[in-house]
């Protein structure tokens, strides 16, 4: 995989009151794409951010039904995945790559 796919594999990080607890047990959250699949999650993370990971969970989100001034709209379906680092390594998401 090359450095750009690795930049391709992880969207944004995702900056909640829940993902901020659990930054506090060596976990962080990235939006990554649908087709994303874990052992590609774990590369990107591990060479962009030069830390050691230790799992990958991913949830897939089915985007909600909304209506707009009577027009309804559908939002797009979403993938998160979970990383959980090794002990005494960090990722600070507020600052970027």
């Amino acid at each position: 995989m090359s450095d750009l796919a690795h930049y391709d594999m992880i969207l944004t990080p995702v900056i909640t009151e829940k993902s901020t607890r659990v930054s506090e047990h060596n976990q962080v959250i990235f939006r990554v794409p649908m087709d994303a699949t874990k052992p590609e999650i774990k590369k990107a993370v591990e060479t962009l951010f030069k830390v050691k990971v230790l799992s990958v969970n991913t949830v897939r989100a089915k985007g909600k039904s909304k209506r707009f001034r009577g027009i309804a709209g559908q939002r797009s379906d979403t993938k998160k995945a979970m990383v959980r680092l090794a002990e005494g390594q960090s990722i600070d998401v507020t600052t970027g790559v």
